[in-house]
């Protein structure tokens, strides 16, 4: 017989006190639910229930063996239950981070894809710069733009993008292309406000060491759109990724500061908690990206 029909049979007998009660529960005649049990100890070769004419219990080894069988059948219950669920189409509110910049120019552009592909979900999209804690704020997952710094997430490299220093060609005529890194100080620096060191940029000299400019300049704001708005306009020098400028760059709204610095790379992360198993909706979502952007990165956008 079916062992884990056996142990169905034993366990419910131990639930219930009894063969009849566990008959009704599993929906079987009480003999076939006897022979189930009478099989399972000949099978192990002792008894593990203890029979009167008033009730049913579980002997001091049946007590043993009941307490694993019910772990084993809990565990191939969740089994079960997670190959109908990954089976299932995807479906429900899905609570979605994204850094803002990428989420206003990549991402909100291409989500009427994903909605053809999965008319039954739903996307509550939040666009923020800073880590969001998921599961304590309720988000299913998030975009990021930088490091996978969070290691206990499960984490999807959707693709890279490069951070380059880029300015107007008017501004750069008017105040001189900057030669070296130390030449920075003596320009208009737009810095991300919403960082913590909003004034602070880390950049790869020629060498390859990192060096740390720090300056001030006539704005600070907390939107990459409106940093590239200004050094089009000719108001300072931008720090900014390749997904937001690349197409002021092919304008000639803007150029590459110092081109012959090393390219800063930064990976886009698709990061949601760890489980047993990524829900329908979660599991769509991160392949809609990484199928949207397979492509892209880190200059071709």
């Amino acid at each position: 017989m079916d062992r884990l029909t056996e142990m169905e049979a034993f366990a419910a007998v131990v639930d219930h006190g009894g063969f009849t009660d566990a008959a009704r529960k599993l929906g079987i005649s009480k003999s076939a639910v006897s022979k189930h049990v009478s099989s399972l100890e000949a099978r192990l070769g002792a008894r593990l229930l203890n029979r009167t004419t008033r009730r049913v219990s579980p002997t001091e080894i049946g007590l043993v063996y009941y307490d694993r069988a019910r772990r084993v059948l809990t565990d191939a219950g969740e089994a079960d239950r997670i190959v109908t669920a990954m089976q299932s189409a995807p479906s429900g509110v899905l609570r979605l981070s994204v850094a803002t910049d990428f989420g206003v120019t990549l991402l909100s552009p291409r989500l009427d894809a994903f909605f053809t592909e999965c008319p039954d979900v739903s996307v509550q999209m939040v666009l923020n710069n800073r880590y969001v804690e998921l599961i304590s704020e309720g988000f299913d997952m998030a975009v990021r733009v930088g490091e996978a710094e969070d290691s206990s997430l499960r984490s999807h490299k959707i693709t890279e993008t490069t951070r380059r220093l880029i300015a107007s060609p008017n501004y750069l005529q008017q105040n001189g292309r900057p030669q070296r890194i130390e030449d920075l100080a003596q320009h208009r620096l737009l810095h991300h406000g919403n960082h913590a060191s909003a004034n602070l940029w880390r950049l790869i000299g020629p060498s390859g060491e990192e060096r740390q400019v720090r300056g001030t300049g006539h704005l600070s704001v907390n939107d990459g759109q409106s940093l590239l708005n200004a050094a089009t306009r000719g108001l300072g020098i931008a720090y900014l990724p390749s997904f937001l400028y690349h197409a002021a760059m092919e304008r000639g709204e803007v150029v590459d500061v110092l081109p012959d610095l090393p390219r800063t790379r930064l990976g886009i992360f698709a990061v949601h908690p760890p489980g047993r198993f990524t829900q329908p909706k979660v599991r769509a979502f991160v392949d809609f990206l990484m199928s949207q952007f397979a492509e892209r990165g880190p200059d071709n956008w």
